[in-house]
């Protein structure tokens, strides 16, 4: 099982893919708790060159109301991560597989909760 929604998306500016990701994100009821630039950090603290490489921290707070409801610890699996890394030829966009990283949660309510995610973050990464 893939744990991750992939899409490449060719000839793409990095930054343009980044304002698309996030308004398709907002549109499926997703807000950006969390911005890492993986790039500049790894220069700041290792001192090495990477490609472009973002972490956002997306959750939709209907959902994560939900799944909190139904198992309070779920909230060390939060937010559901989205990056955008730069690659050969454009830009990719992963999200998390909630069912993935639900998997080992016994909890058939919170699976059915991952699911209807899974399939918002797939219709948000199809967006892009």
């Amino acid at each position: 099982m893939s744990y991750t929604i992939n899409r490449t998306i060719t000839g793409a500016d990095f930054e343009a893919v980044d304002a698309r990701i996030r308004t398709a994100l907002a549109d499926k009821g997703f807000g950006v708790l969390t911005e890492i630039d993986v790039k500049a950090t790894m220069k700041k603290k290792l001192d090495v060159e990477m490609p472009a490489y973002r972490i956002l921290g997306a959750c939709n707070p209907t959902m994560a109301h939900q799944a909190i409801g139904m198992e309070p610890r779920v909230g060390a699996m939060l937010p559901c991560n989205v990056i955008l890394r730069a690659v050969e030829g454009g830009v990719e966009v992963s999200a998390i597989d909630p069912v993935a990283s639900m998997a080992s949660i016994n909890n058939a309510e919170l699976k059915a909760v991952a699911g209807q995610v899974r399939e918002m973050l797939r219709a948000v990464v199809a967006a892009v």
